[in-house]
């Protein structure tokens, strides 16, 4: 059995370990069981992945949605991504996310549940936030303003609804998730494009108060 690299952090351990504790979960649940399970395949100490652990379930959840983070930003980095449109960014960044769970829809299910429990449902959102954050910031995003926050709330919440869905899809080939995706990510489109109307220089905006002036006080 191969040992972590003597330079490995507890980090680094729990990366290397996410992918088999998810696939251990559909059986076992987020347990110490499935990261003992998951320590022997990766060629980890048992031991030592239990304390790398030992704050529970929500911590392999976390290190799960981590290493799927990294996953993305290696796969699908901007320069790949700049060609498309943004909204194809978008669900190209949201469907390697899903695909990286195909085949662990009852860990994922159950991952759903430990994250909306009473006492990690701040740190869920956290790591919804964030998640967010990565694929805005993969997508080009560069907004420093409030457009910055409501982006990445928005997206965070679409994310979220679309995992729900696609962790009960039967259907084939994930048809029913991914328009269920599509039509979100319209959303996400249209309120984007009526906020950039709505906040566009107001010189090039209507305004009734100028039409009234001007046909009062019309030009000489």
């Amino acid at each position: 059995m191969a040992d972590p690299m003597p330079d490995d952090t507890l980090d680094d351990i729990r990366l290397r370990l996410a992918p088999h504790i998810a696939n251990a979960a559909v059986f076992d649940g987020w347990s110490i069981q499935s990261a003992r399970e998951a320590a022997a395949v990766a060629g980890v100490d048992p031991d030592v992945a239990a304390f790398a652990f030992k704050g529970g379930a929500m911590d392999m959840v976390a290190a799960w949605i981590a290493w799927i983070d990294r996953e993305m930003a290696r796969a699908l980095p901007f320069a790949d991504l700049a060609r498309l449109p943004i909204r194809e960014r978008i669900r190209k960044l949201i469907q390697f996310r899903l695909d990286a769970t195909l085949g662990r829809e009852e860990a994922l299910s159950r991952a759903l549940s430990i994250m909306a429990m009473p006492g990690n449902l701040r740190r869920g959102l956290r790591l919804g936030w964030c998640s967010a954050d990565a694929m805005w910031r993969l997508a080009g995003d560069t907004a420093a303003d409030y457009n910055h926050y409501t982006k990445r709330a928005t997206l965070a919440g679409i994310y979220a609804a679309t995992l729900a869905v696609f962790a009960g899809d039967d259907s084939e080939g994930k048809a029913e998730s991914r328009a269920f995706l599509d039509r979100r990510i319209e959303g996400i489109m249209r309120l984007e494009k009526a906020k950039a109307q709505l906040l566009r220089p107001s010189d090039n905006r209507f305004s009734m108060a100028r039409l009234l002036g001007r046909l009062r006080y019309p030009a000489a």
